[in-house]
This record gives C-alpha cells, sequence and structure tokens, in this order.
C-alpha cells in the first residue's frame, strides 16, 4: 500500500487542471500513481486502468490517496486501485474508489524513435488557437498544462511536440513521467479527424490499456498519436533526442457532461461512468 497527501498547496501544478470549473486530478496522474507503486513491486507496466469517479481536488485543505497493489496473482500480474478520501476524515469516512486495473512486468521498448524530427512527409498545423478554443469547451488549462508547442500531420497520424514550462522542468525528475506532460500530449488529439468533428463537448479518459515507460523524468516529448475511433488513441512518446519514453496501447475517452462533473465532484463519492440498462418489452428472448 503506497499512501500521499495532494493539494494545491502542496502541489502547485494541480490548479492548473480545471474541467468545468473543477480542478481535476489528471487521468494522467492516476496512471503515473498505478505506475509507481507497481514499480515497488517490479511491476511498472500498467495492463489496463479504468477511471470509475473523478478525484476533485479542493480549494483549500487536501485529500488523502492510498495505492493498493495486489499479490502476484501469475506471471506477474497484480491488482491496482487508486482510492482517496478528505484529509482529516473520521475512520468511519469511506474511501472513494477512483480507479482500478492491472499491472504487469516491464516491456521493452519497440525501438521505434522519432530521431528525423518532424517525420518526413509530414505537414506542419496551426496549434495557436488551440487553448483559447479548449477553454471554450470548459478546459481552463493553466501554463502549467499548456505544453502542446507543435503539431503535424500525415495520413492518419498525428506528431506533435510537448515541453514543460521551464518552472516545472526541475520537478520533471521527481516523475516516471510528468501528468502535465503527459496529458498535454493527449491535447494533440484535437488535431486528429476522429476529434474535430466530435461535436465539441467534453472528453476524460476512461480506460487506459498497455501503458509502459521506457525511461523516468522526460521534461519535453516527441508524440506520435493515431485514433482508432471517436474515443480511442494510441501513443508512442519519446524524449527531445527520440529516445522512447513510453507508450500507450489505447486510451479510450468518454464524453461527459458538465452536471456529471457537479455531481461526482459534490464528495458523495458517486460514479462518472456507469452501467446503463435499457428497458425491453415483455416477451422479448423468451424461449431463448
Amino acid at each position: 500500500m503506497c499512501t500521499g497527501r495532494l493539494s494545491v498547496g502542496g502541489q502547485p501544478w494541480l490548479a492548473d487542471h480545471v474541467v468545468s470549473g473543477v480542478v481535476l486530478l489528471p487521468g494522467a496522474a492516476l496512471v503515473e500513481l498505478a505506475v509507481r507503486a507497481g514499480d515497488e513491486v517490479g511491476a511498472r507496466t500498467v495492463r489496463e486502468l479504468v477511471v470509475e469517479a473523478p478525484l476533485v481536488i479542493p480549494g483549500e485543505g487536501a485529500v488523502r490517496v492510498q495505492v493498493s497493489v495486489g499479490e502476484d496473482s501469475g506471471g506477474g500480474v497484480r491488482s491496482v486501485a487508486v482510492y482517496s478520501r478528505a484529509d482529516g476524515a473520521g475512520s468511519d469516512v469511506p474511501w472513494v474508489r477512483h480507479a482500478s486495473g492491472l499491472l504487469g512486468e516491464d516491456v521493452r521498448a519497440s525501438g521505434v524513435g522519432f530521431e528525423v524530427w518532424p517525420p518526413v512527409g509530414a505537414v506542419a498545423v496551426d496549434v495557436s488557437g488551440l487553448y483559447g478554443d479548449l477553454a471554450g469547451r470548459g478546459y481552463g488549462y493553466g501554463p502549467v498544462f499548456q505544453g502542446l508547442r507543435a503539431v503535424w500531420r500525415r495520413g492518419g497520424e498525428v506528431f506533435a511536440e510537448v515541453v514543460l514550462p521551464s518552472g516545472e522542468v526541475d520537478s520533471a525528475v521527481g516523475f516516471g513521467l510528468h501528468p502535465a506532460l503527459l496529458d498535454a500530449a493527449l491535447h494533440a488529439g484535437a488535431f486528429s479527424g476522429a476529434r474535430e468533428s466530435d461535436g465539441g463537448g467534453l472528453f476524460l479518459p476512461f480506460a487506459w490499456s498497455g501503458v509502459s515507460l521506457h525511461a523516468s523524468g522526460a521534461s519535453s516529448l516527441r508524440v506520435r498519436l493515431s485514433s482508432s475511433g471517436a474515443e480511442s488513441l494510441s501513443l508512442e512518446l519519446a524524449d527531445g533526442e527520440g529516445a522512447p519514453v513510453a507508450s500507450v496501447e489505447s486510451l479510450v475517452l468518454r464524453p461527459v457532461t458538465e452536471e456529471q462533473l457537479r455531481v461526482s465532484g459534490g464528495g458523495g463519492g458517486e460514479s462518472l461512468f456507469r452501467v446503463e440498462w435499457s428497458r425491453l418489452p415483455v416477451g422479448v428472448g423468451a424461449g431463448a
């Protein structure tokens, strides 16, 4: 069990991740917590991590965080889950589970780097209006999370450069992969054909699969992103010299509404994503 404490006072960069007026722990930070906990037992690959409820960071005070890692169930596979509870809450207050999934042993880097940059045949895209557009959709990213610097497209691939601001560069060594850097890499998805036509709604990370960290402490990234649908992305990440840093086999994004975020962020621990049942007429499937 790994434990910690999160607050905008202790980790000021968190205040720069605002969605629909609510300070949320980025999905990339949930991945970072899982990776770091898994590192303690030699299981640094996130086979899957499903986000069940947002972790709201209060404007004042703090939240306590626990990351539990299970026993090896065979082949190096272990369960993982991330929980939180308000700092100072009594023992009778339940912990809220925000994400759960599976960890596995390290995966060797693919060896595909980005030494030639920008990639041959890629066409530059204007990104100057991105963060203004995102703000209009409800993403209130502050300077730490406005890391996307350049984007190119080649067929169905999107390539991007993302960097941490100078004030955060030194802190990068304390992370496997700084959440603001990984989050900024996801912003390049706004330039994929599928995301450009998604209707302008709010999307949040829901299910991560095959997340492998190959090197730690990066303060800038070269990114290759491809889309397998309106809500699914895959990424390969390299450092500023083109050496592999991390890869994400699949990230499924889910649309959310401002109302869902307000309800989920109200302290009740309600799940942001849930199963919905559809009513069927009587007799359908009878005798099957």
